[in-house]
């Protein structure tokens, strides 16, 4: 029987990752090999799918067919859908029908396997095998939530990069999966296409490359606060003296930021260009060799620093670490990852001096005590690893990568003294607590008179 490879991406960084791994042979023979793309924006209308962006093109001979998921599901949006349990036998047929499948044994590669799309797409095909590739940060993280195990007992493996040598990835080890590394070699060799054939990119030497997330979408930061976390971006890079800024908007950010950066710059004396094609940072860095990288917590931040060697810093981490809510926010991982390893913005001889964070063997045992924070009952197996850390490793620096109410919560070292653990939870036993104290002040002040 023939065999079909569904690849799954919904960024071009995804389509990328998937295109090394096929170069490097991280995948079986097939008879045919389709991409299916998904544009997840909360308005695929008004965004650029994956298949249209610039140098899609220098991807699109690793697969026999494209096929669009927004198409084949419409009216819905793929990451608010998924099959109803009862329905799966007619979306599979529907979904071998319109993609011509017929009878073929199906075998997944998809991302963030724990959420839609790429969830539904499992539950659709019931039985395939399924890889699991990550194209960030995140597979050095808990999986956000509980998978079914009818989903997740098919994982063979997790495909990932390299970002951060000698750290083993977390992501799905509940099920037994074992990580499996893309070649760095590979990838940045199809990244080093998709460069030779970008014709739309400034001509500017060694800048300092600004990279935006867009984090007030994500409700992390308001507007105001995410333009004034780019100006930052600007100002430092002065401070460091570079005189020469490109600014590496997120798709979707308001054009607003861009003026606001370039009032800034101008008034600085700072030569602002702000790039306005969704080019990938890795194409940047390749046709500009930025003298410096500096970004809030974006995955590009390790590519430059792992993959090209090029100097990084940070800037807003600590913010965000206080910021982020819940704590299981899956988020917390990249950004803990970036604020541990790369140097601040602001300390002007770590970032010259390209001094290094935390060792790779310190950050692991830091993320399995934020792990298992973040998902107790995912992985019940890291308390102990857990309690070991919290005990004997919090400091004033690596306390800002936990929350006392969650590590009372989980009855973890570092809590609250259980006698008190209670007041924080309390608004109206704190404002007692207070007025008590208050008028014990002044009693004691008048018997003193």
């Amino acid at each position: 029987m023939a065999t079909t490879q569904i690849f799954f991406a919904s960024t071009l960084y995804g389509t990328a990752t998937l295109a090394a791994a096929i170069d490097a042979d991280r995948f079986g023979p097939a008879d045919r090999r389709l991409l299916l793309v998904s544009n997840n924006a909360a308005t695929p209308e008004t965004t650029v799918a994956v298949d249209e962006m610039p140098g899609f093109g220098r991807l699109r001979d690793r697969f026999d067919d494209v096929r669009s998921w927004n198409e084949a599901i419409s009216p819905f949006h793929p990451g608010g859908w998924g099959p109803r349990a009862d329905d799966i036998p007619m979306w599979e047929r529907y979904i071998r029908l319109l993609w011509d499948l017929g009878d073929d044994d199906i075998e997944l590669a998809v991302e963030s396997i724990q959420v839609n799309p790429a969830l539904a797409l499992a539950q659709i095909f019931t039985g395939a095998p399924v890889d699991v590739y990550a194209d960030g940060l995140m597979s050095y993280g808990p999986t956000r939530s509980k998978i079914d195990p009818l989903v997740g007992t098919r994982v063979r493996r997790l495909l990932h990069l390299e970002l951060v040598p000698g750290l083993t990835p977390l992501l799905l080890t509940e099920f037994g999966v074992e990580p499996e590394i893309v070649p760095t070699e590979a990838f940045v060799k199809v990244l080093g296409q998709l460069a030779d054939g970008e014709r739309d990119i400034p001509d500017i030497a060694e800048p300092a490359l600004l990279l935006g997330q867009y984090l007030s979408a994500l409700g992390i930061l308001t507007a105001e606060e995410e333009e004034e976390l780019h100006v930052r971006m600007v100002r430092g890079a002065a401070e460091l003296g570079h005189t020469r800024v490109v600014f590496k908007p997120h798709p979707t950010a308001p054009a607003r930021w861009s003026r606001m950066l370039e009032k800034e710059a101008e008034a600085i004396g700072v030569e602002l260009t702000v790039l306005d094609s969704p080019v990938l940072a890795e194409v940047l860095y390749q046709r500009m060799r930025p003298a410096l990288v500096i970004g809030c917590f974006s995955t590009a931040l390790l590519t430059a620093s792992a993959l090209y060697n090029l100097p990084v810093a940070r800037t807003g981490t600590e913010t965000l670490l206080e910021r982020l809510s819940p704590y299981q926010n899956s988020n917390r991982v990249p950004v803990t990852i970036v604020d541990a390893l790369l140097p601040d913005l602001s300390d002007k001889g770590a970032v010259t001096g390209r001094q290094p964070g935390m060792h790779a063997a310190d950050l692991g045992e830091l993320l399995i005590a934020v792990g298992f924070s973040m998902q107790p009952q995912i992985y019940p197996r890291l308390r102990e690893a857990a309690e070991r850390y919290l005990s004997t490793r919090l400091t004033p620096h690596t306390w800002r990568y936990f929350k006392r109410r969650r590590l009372t919560a989980l009855a973890l070292p570092g809590a609250l003294p259980s006698q008190l653990s209670f007041i924080p939870r309390n608004a109206a036993v704190r404002r007692v607590a207070r007025r008590a104290r208050s008028v014990k002040r002044s009693i004691k002040r008048t018997a003193l008179g």
